[in-house]
């Protein structure tokens, strides 16, 4: 089990790649701890994990990760009370489809609050106690959208090629102290917000099948490959991978 006696942080866990990570987790022996600004979806997951009955266990911490001293409290709280080896900042949000010049600026600094300064957040907070005890990771979603751009998604292509580059850079500052940082970035997921936004087109069936046709597996993702991967940065299988930008794409960006 890779992360037996330790505990993993997972931001955005009540639903979607946040789920299914902190299930992987837990199913590897980690105490995760699950945030979530979503109560039920998060308390649904605690659930979930305790109904399996594996080696790991969870508990869940109602969080909005756009809160600096929120954040800040909560990550200092769990690993006070459970100890902090991996840091999994997940949340965020897409946006619907719009010309840059049409997109309302309230929107974007919605978008811009949750990804990108969520996920600065998220590691402000964990990064102390990462240094002080000379170990741990910290993985961070970003997208292939923040790889390869996404027309009609500016914002949220903005943020997730931020957080990319963010993640490299605390890579390099983290390296002296044993700790790791990656990001992975997945392709389309099949995730509630991923179905939503097919669901909101004329034909949805027809919009999923364009959609599938483009990736070199005539499929999108699954929640747990993406987990899969995360857990394989965050894990001591990785460990001399840092400041890496992983792709799991289903072949997309491949042509």
């Amino acid at each position: 089990m890779r992360f037996e006696d330790r505990t993993v942080f997972v931001t955005g866990g009540g639903s979607g790649i946040g789920r299914a990570t902190a299930q992987r987790c837990a199913r590897e022996g980690a105490t995760v701890v699950v945030s979530d600004i979503d109560a039920d979806g998060g308390e649904a997951t605690v659930r979930a994990i305790e109904d399996e009955g594996g080696p790991g266990d969870a508990v869940f911490e109602a969080l909005d990760v756009t809160d600096a001293t929120a954040v800040a409290e909560t990550v200092d709280d769990a690993a006070a009370r459970h100890g902090l080896d991996v840091m999994v900042n997940n949340a965020g949000i897409a946006q619907r489809s719009s010309a840059i010049e049409e997109f309302p600026l309230a929107e974007r600094d919605r978008i811009f609050a949750i990804n990108a300064k969520g996920v600065w957040n998220g590691c402000r907070a964990a990064i102390p106690h990462l240094k002080e005890q000379e170990s741990g990771a910290i993985v961070n979603v970003a997208s292939l959208a923040g790889v390869i751009g996404q027309p009609w998604s500016a914002a949220y292509a903005f943020t997730k090629g931020g957080v990319a580059t963010f993640t490299r850079t605390i890579a390099g500052e983290l390296g002296r102290f044993d700790v790791r940082a990656n990001a992975v970035c997945p392709g389309f997921t099949d995730t509630p917000m991923v179905r939503g936004e097919l669901e909101s087109r004329d034909d949805p069936e027809a919009a999923r099948e364009t959609l599938e046709r483009q990736y070199a597996l005539k499929r999108i993702g699954e929640p747990e490959e993406i987990a899969a991967a995360i857990c394989f940065l965050a894990s001591d299988d990785a460990s001399f991978i840092t400041g890496h930008e992983l792709v799991v794409d289903g072949g997309y960006s491949s042509g």
